[in-house]
């Protein structure tokens, strides 16, 4: 597998995909309810009066008469999106639609869930959208549970805005001999639940024993700091996440002396803003804001700032993964 930046599930391409960049982020098959806590910090939103915004009118009227777009959001995957010391909810994904938000003359509202309840949330509108480092996939897109290959749900459609790969990292200076995913066969792998990552690890396990290998096991957690800390106890012999996340961590915790990156990113994929199906006036809107962004320079300025400049689109497509 290789890339740029990763967040979040399928057999595909997901959370989750690769950035030859430093930044780390975000948590992507999904339903149910998570802690959803509405954001009180500014992190993330940028209010912008509607006559100044060019792309309003292409709004739903009942969005634009809220004048807000409520974003379903795994706020844990550093530097995808995240809470800096104060709280405040910072990050690509916030500063992305701060931007967006100038566009449109919306605030972009960041709520916190479990990466695994974001369709879920999009479902039973709860949200607007999901933006959490979500890996855009046709299992996702087809409502297709990756794991069982059976249709859980409407599926979803999205606005791709960035690309990302996948990357293995361990505890330093103990690297268990991994350079490849092939060399997890034996090994214990914790990831987030329903990312891109733990997609990879159950078809990795699948070719361990097709192969006659030993297993590789398999342990995954609703959050990707709660894989690391089992890393750590040495639970788990290695963590797969999004190679942003991947590299802000190694460069971040314990001050860059607790972990380490392992071989090559793989299977680099689009990050996607995940919108409900029938909800496609609000999909084109967003797809306009996000190449007007990327037309004006503002875009490059937010990617640049945050290490990730490699993993960076030219052109905001619509289910443009695979």
């Amino acid at each position: 597998m290789t890339a740029s930046t990763t967040r979040r599930t399928t057999a595909a391409r997901s959370r989750t995909a690769a950035v030859g960049a430093i930044a780390v982020a975000g948590a992507l098959l999904l339903t149910g309810c998570g802690d959803q806590t509405k954001d009180n910090g500014s992190g993330g939103k940028d209010t912008a009066s509607t006559s100044a915004a060019p792309l309003a009118d292409k709004l739903p009227q009942a969005i634009r008469d809220k004048g807000v777009i409520k974003v379903g959001s795994d706020i844990a995957y550093a530097p995808v999106e995240f809470k800096d010391d104060s709280g405040k909810t910072v990050g690509i994904d916030p500063d992305i639609a701060a931007a967006m938000g100038k566009q449109l003359g919306v605030t972009f509202e960041f709520q916190n869930a479990t990466f695994d309840t974001l369709i879920g949330g999009l479902a039973s509108k709860r949200y607007d959208i999901a933006m959490s480092a979500m890996t855009d996939t046709k299992d996702r897109q087809e409502g297709i549970d990756s794991d069982t290959g059976k249709k859980v749900g409407a599926g979803v459609d999205f606005v791709d805005y960035f690309t990302a790969g996948v990357s293995l990292y361990t505890n330093k200076g103990d690297d268990q001999g991994i350079k490849t995913w092939d060399d997890l066969c034996g090994k214990t792998i914790a990831v987030q639940r329903n990312t891109f990552s733990h997609d990879l690890a159950s078809e990795q396990a699948k070719k361990c024993e097709k192969d006659g290998k030993k297993t590789l096991k398999i342990e995954d957690f609703a959050t990707n700091p709660e894989a690391e800390t089992r890393m750590r106890s040495k639970g788990a012999d290695v963590v797969s996440a999004d190679f942003p996340i991947a590299a802000y961590s190694v460069k971040n915790s314990g001050g860059g002396e607790y972990f380490e990156i392992v071989g090559d990113q793989v299977e680099a994929g689009p990050y996607g803003i995940a919108v409900a199906k029938d909800n496609t006036e609000l999909r084109d809107a967003l797809q306009a804001a996000v190449q007007a962004i990327i037309d004006n320079g503002e875009y490059k300025k937010i990617v640049e700032k945050w290490g990730v400049a490699d993993g960076a689109v030219t052109e905001a497509k619509i289910n443009g993964g695979s």
